[in-house]
């Protein structure tokens, strides 16, 4: 796969996978390719395919970690209300994988099983047992209510992301959550990678990067919503992994007492 990788121009490598579903390569955290995904769209359902090739990455739990990423994209993205995987009975370390990230067992014969989720399933275990976030995030009613508006009228295609963030945190009363919680129109500064940076969490349309205003759409912006001081992440962007930490909350509306922004 990465000999085909270096030999083929990426645009023509994308449309050639992407052909009636979605293809991505996996990473490890240290942005080293271990395997790839490819989602197949058949009426309202998809189906996964994932590959980890290395026999000496079997073993490090980089099967839970990439499905999350698969079923972030068959249910957010391409809004598949069915996503199937088709695992050899033999294939143990498979089988495991995709139980522990909530597949059900729907059918089987001697050569193959058949385990099923549900887009509704989905996203209640999300909201119940955000399995591979060490971190709880938080987020007001209101804010919610506006995001939601955000991600309907949306065109940028990695709004997913936003969404999937929204389905995992807890929803909180604005005049109950902590005063150190990144919220809407919080400024942060933040420490990315080596560089400290201050921003402010605004919507779409008050961004301005030379004032430090980032969308709540962007990789940094979606990255730090809802988390608190001292929390640390480590975020995928277009170029690579990016380390973030939240140094300190400069400014809160909620706690300034300020409901209207």
């Amino acid at each position: 796969m990465e000999q085909v990788i270096g030999r083929v121009q990426l645009p023509i490598l994308t449309h050639l996978f992407n052909q009636g579903g979605r293809f991505f390569m996996a990473h490890d955290r240290h942005d080293v390719p271990v395997g790839f995904v490819r989602l197949v769209k058949a009426g309202p359902d998809c189906e996964m395919v994932l590959v980890i090739g290395d026999r000496n990455n079997w073993g490090r739990r980089l099967g839970p970690a990439t499905i999350r990423e698969g079923m972030k994209l068959a249910f957010l993205d391409m809004r598949a209300g069915k996503l199937v995987a088709r695992i050899h009975p033999d294939n143990a370390r498979s089988l495991k994988a995709f139980e522990r990230c909530g597949f059900l067992l729907e059918s089987q014969t001697p050569a193959l099983k058949s385990f099923a989720m549900t887009s509704e399933r989905y996203r209640r275990l999300l909201r119940e047992a955000p399995a591979g976030h060490a971190v709880d995030i938080h987020i007001t009613e209101i804010d919610k209510d506006r995001l939601a508006s955000v991600i309907a009228f949306a065109r940028d295609s990695a709004v997913f992301e936003l969404e999937h963030e929204i389905e995992r945190a807890t929803v909180v009363d604005p005049a109950r959550v902590a005063g150190d919680v990144v919220t809407m129109n919080s400024t942060a500064l933040l420490q990315l990678d080596d560089e400290e940076l201050e921003v402010t969490l605004v919507y779409p349309e008050d961004e301005d990067h030379s004032a430090g205003k980032l969308s709540v759409c962007s990789p940094i912006g979606t990255a730090i919503l809802g988390y608190k001081e001292g929390d640390a992440l480590d975020w995928r962007m277009p170029d690579r992994t990016r380390r973030i930490r939240i140094g300190k909350v400069l400014y809160q509306p909620e706690a300034a007492g300020h409901f209207h922004l």
